[in-house]
């Protein structure tokens, strides 16, 4: 699916954010704190933004940055071939790394998209070094106020006929809307950083409450 919509997933994504997953995106490099000289990973990093912001945080940082949709990553190739970034393609559930090797790891819109977020969230750890900061970018359930039957109208009905008329793929789009309703509660996943053995946890939420964002440190 998402190897179908990498070439619409930037403006898709700028569309449907009302273009705040930038400013999103930048607060998740700033909350990861990296260090000058280490390596850091941004676990499916889409069509790249996140492992491009790392590059321009810090001079001398390494970034990796790994997916597990080969087109997304020939998308963000060709949109930062400058950037001195290592584009790797991986899977989330079995990272191809050793142990302590990241000063820090990221991932946007990883955890909706696999079966068991505690086990990726504990081979995350893994593979952070003592010291290191996780910060991961995703949706959260609406809560129910007054907002909801708006919101929901508009994960319901408006992000799908974006997704037919931008994306040319309202499937995906309702994957989305479905994968987004279904999701852990942001305490609730808050707890399951916990859970994974990761410190000083908190976590932001933003647009309407319906985007969290969440970090710990190992």
């Amino acid at each position: 699916m998402f190897d179908t919509i990498a070439g619409r997933y930037d403006l898709m994504n700028r569309l449907m954010t009302f273009g705040q997953d930038q400013h999103w995106r930048q607060f998740v490099v700033a909350k990861a704190d990296s260090q000058d000289n280490g390596w850091v990973l941004d676990l499916a990093c889409g069509t790249g933004d996140i492992a491009a912001l790392f590059c321009k945080s810090a001079s001398q940082v390494r970034v990796v940055g790994a997916d597990f949709s080969q087109n997304m990553l020939i998308e963000a190739n060709k949109r930062f071939s400058d950037h001195q970034i290592y584009w790797q393609s991986c899977d989330a559930n079995h990272l191809p790394y050793h142990d302590n090797v990241f000063s820090a790891v990221t991932f946007g819109y990883l955890l909706r998209n696999v079966d068991d977020s505690l086990h990726v969230l504990q081979e995350v750890r893994r593979v952070l070094k003592s010291g290191g900061r996780v910060v991961c970018l995703d949706t959260t359930p609406p809560e129910k106020n007054i907002l909801y039957p708006f919101i929901r109208f508009y994960l319901r009905f408006i992000v799908p006929l974006l997704g037919r008329l931008v994306a040319r793929d309202k499937a995906a789009y309702a994957y989305l809307t479905g994968s987004t309703m279904g999701f852990h509660e942001a305490e609730e996943l808050a707890g399951l950083f916990r859970q994974a053995g990761f410190g000083k946890v908190g976590y932001q939420k933003f647009m309407f409450r319906t985007i969290g964002i969440h970090w710990g440190t190992k």
